[in-house]
């Protein structure tokens, strides 16, 4: 498939390799720019809104972390974020990259295996959106789909029925989704952009790229210095990130 990206990596030779390995594994990704330093990258994100973006964690003027947080934040929640991948010398980044929506990261020196794997699924997560996006197109507001009411979920030759009203969470992975109740959870072959125009807006929130939230499930949203919000669920012991892009939901009031 036809997409964009946008290197910003302050070593040179790191950022060309990044890019010829870039053009072998993905014919189809056009790199729009490559440039050196953080406040660059910012600027040059806003102007050419590329699909994709690879970070340096550590390069001058802002921080890898810190233009992610600053675009997610600059183009607000109704604009559709670039996916972000940071690159890096060390592993030690990993959580705190996470934090700001990361889709992935990688180590340098760039593995070739390594970055064919980010490179399909993001081919994979612009087709899920691309999908949505045809799917909303299409919708005639006059004639709403039906809400859902239930979740099928098979397991072996057993079906479950799930209200939806037991679910706390939907989270994608990869080709499923994973349907988090208090009690379990389960694995339904689907996507998000299948779900959206099915699910209640009032009731379920996106707080980050591929993930979405009953709300009345959200316990407390706290907020972390990177500007995200860790939100505790009612009887669960993992936390589920909200992005900067999503912070709004969160207000005070």
């Amino acid at each position: 498939m036809r997409a964009t990206a946008l290197i910003a990596d302050d070593e040179a030779l790191p950022a060309a390799r990044l890019a010829r390995e870039l053009r072998r594994c993905w014919p189809g990704l056009e790199i729009v720019d490559t440039v050196a330093n953080g406040i660059a990258a910012v600027s040059q994100i806003k102007r050419l809104r590329p699909d994709v973006v690879f970070l340096d964690v550590e390069m001058p003027g802002h921080r890898g972390l810190e233009v992610a947080a600053i675009i997610a934040e600059d183009l607000g929640p109704d604009s559709k974020s670039p996916l972000t991948v940071f690159v890096t010398a060390h592993d030690d980044f990993a959580v705190e990259a996470f934090e700001h929506a990361a889709f992935d990261y990688v180590l340098k020196p760039i593995e070739r295996n390594r970055l064919e794997r980010t490179c399909a699924r993001l081919r994979e997560e612009l087709r899920s959106q691309s999908v949505l996006d045809d799917a909303l197109q299409r919708i005639d507001p006059s004639e709403p789909l039906p809400k859902l009411d239930r979740i099928q979920a098979a397991e072996g030759s057993v079906v479950h029925m799930v209200p939806i009203e037991d679910v706390l969470y939907f989270e994608a992975a990869d080709k499923y989704i994973r349907v988090v109740t208090s009690k379990r959870e389960h694995l339904i072959r689907s996507t998000l952009a299948e779900l959206f125009g099915r699910l209640d807006p009032a009731e379920f929130w996106q707080v980050r790229r591929g993930t979405v939230v009953r709300a009345a499930a959200i316990v407390t949203a706290e907020r972390q210095p990177s500007g995200t919000l860790a939100l505790t669920l009612r009887g669960q012991t993992r936390k589920l990130i909200a992005t900067r892009q999503f912070a709004h939901l969160f207000r005070s009031m």
